[in-house]
């Protein structure tokens, strides 16, 4: 049974999460990662109405808490996705194309989901991410 080494919620770069954790991380080797979303170190949206934008805004927030991991992207298991519309989906495989391609190379990309919501936690919001990162049996 995997017990849990640390719960990070001051993440540089990073706004705080109001009454949760950024990363978990357990003695299994595995870190779960709290939905990121578009918003900057001051807790402001970043690209309102642009889902290229927001999506980049929130794998920086997920590239943040990755370092404070210790971490990077070729240590992705699984990435899950939560998208108010599915019809600019090209947008955000681009964008995060920008973010893994040069870290994986050919390698394929991370195990992953994609839901599509009714809405998120404010409605300016088009996109979240969250993620599963392997971390070492130490947890960290």
């Amino acid at each position: 049974m995997a017990k849990i080494n640390e719960r990070l919620s001051d993440i540089p770069g990073v706004a705080p999460g109001f009454g949760y954790a950024h990363a978990v991380t357990t003695s299994n080797g595995l870190a779960f990662v709290s939905g990121q979303i578009a918003v900057d170190a001051d807790g402001n949206l970043v690209g309102a109405n642009d889902l290229a934008a927001q999506t980049r805004q929130a794998l920086t927030n997920l590239q943040n808490v990755l370092h404070a991991l210790g971490a990077d992207w070729t240590d992705l298991v699984k990435l899950t996705w939560f998208v108010t519309d599915t019809s600019g989906l090209q947008d955000l495989r681009d964008v995060r194309d920008e973010f893994l391609r040069p870290a994986l190379g050919d390698q394929p990309n991370p195990a992953s989901s994609l839901v599509q919501v009714a809405g998120l936690f404010r409605p300016e919001f088009l996109v979240e991410v969250e993620a599963v990162v392997a971390v070492g049996e130490s947890g960290r």
